[in-house]
């Protein structure tokens, strides 16, 4: 349960805000004019647990491609606009959930104004973000460089400009690839509004360093109560993302259901190759969710059944053949290429008892 009660926000057939779990987003890197390729895209990330998905607009053709992705598509669709007003307006009449615009580079108030109105008309909400990269001039002078304050003091003056135009339905974010700058800054805005969160480690990095930086600068985040929707950025296959930040609200304990791999990490014992099985297994069981047990995927027979005492279930490799396992236990010898698929029998009964 998150500590700070924010704004409630309704985003397409989503809310965040409230005591309302934290929703996990990511972003298509498909060009969004491709609207098969697009859909095709959302769909993998659904599967994967993703709740809402952003897609750019840096076009009109993309902007009017909203409307037949959205149709095609079963989670909120947000549209991510910079410096053209006049591609956010579009979006929002091509039937986006919401809009993401940095109200500093839309253009002149009237501009800004114009794309609120639409929101206001449509009734959708705005996110209003800002990063370590877009600081105005002054702030830049006024806090000697790139800041948490600095962050903070961008973002509430553009959420006050909105605001003035007659517009509350707003989430905030405010990112930087400085991961203890990005925790500093969260934790300011958080004491001086109510208004829902979008938290992120901006520009992270690959999967591996990228994992590491928003496990840590995200794992402060909401271990402290803030924060209402998350996306884990990535250099490399959105669907990764979607695994990140699954695992980082489970641990956290934000999040419950779908299964928890645990697997060793390899020694001079292991006979089979353990690295490739742990990733099929992890990747195989995301699609069980209704399931809420842990999995052990262990690299000899020596040493695994003991090793996977507090797992539900499973596997161990030997030379040629593996061990099924449960509880511990071992139920049969299995053939090393039948591990994966074994296991996954298992699951899927393991599902349809708990679907009874």
């Amino acid at each position: 349960m998150k500590e700070k009660v924010t704004k409630v926000i309704h985003i397409g057939n989503q809310v965040i805000g409230g005591d309302h779990p934290v929703l996990i987003q990511s972003m298509c890197n498909t060009k969004t004019e491709d609207v098969e390729a697009t859909v095709n895209q959302i769909l993998k990330l659904e599967a994967a647990g993703c709740e809402i998905i952003r897609v750019a607009v840096p076009t009109m053709e993309a902007a009017k491609a909203l409307s037949q992705i959205k149709e095609k598509i079963h989670i909120p669709l947000v549209a991510d606009i910079h410096f053209d007003y006049r591609l956010a307006i579009a979006s929002i009449e091509n039937g986006a959930d919401k809009i993401r615009i940095n109200p500093g580079n839309i253009g002149s108030a009237d501009r800004v104004k114009a794309v609120v109105d639409k929101a206001k008309e449509k009734n959708i909400p705005i996110r209003v973000g800002v990063n370590s990269g877009s600081l105005e001039k002054e702030l830049l002078e006024k806090y000697g460089g790139v800041t948490a304050e600095g962050l903070v003091e961008s973002a509430l003056d553009k959420v006050k400009m909105i605001e003035q135009m007659g517009y509350d339905n707003l989430v905030i974010s405010i990112k930087s690839s400085d991961v203890m700058m990005c925790v500093k800054a969260h934790e300011l805005i958080s004491a001086q509004t109510d208004y829902p969160l979008h938290v992120g480690i901006t520009e992270s990095g690959t999967v591996a360093s990228g994992n590491i930086k928003s496990a840590v600068g995200l794992g402060i985040i909401l271990n402290q109560g803030i924060g209402d929707t998350i996306r884990v950025s990535l250099t490399g296959d959105p669907v990764e993302e979607i695994k990140s930040a699954k695992l980082i609200l489970k641990t956290l304990g934000l999040r419950k259901g779908g299964i928890e791999v645990v697997s060793c990490p390899t020694c001079g014992r292991t006979r089979i190759d353990l690295i490739n099985l742990a990733n099929q297994v992890e990747t195989m069981t995301s699609q069980f969710d209704s399931l809420n047990i842990k999995v052990a995927v262990m690299g000899c027979v020596v040493n695994g059944p003991g090793e996977a005492r507090e797992a539900d279930i499973g596997i161990a490799g030997g030379i040629g053949e593996g061990l099924l396992i449960k509880k511990g236990q071992v139920v049969r010898k299995v053939p090393e290429d039948q591990l994966l698929e074994t296991l996954r029998r298992e699951l899927e009964e393991m599902a349809l008892q708990a679907d009874r």
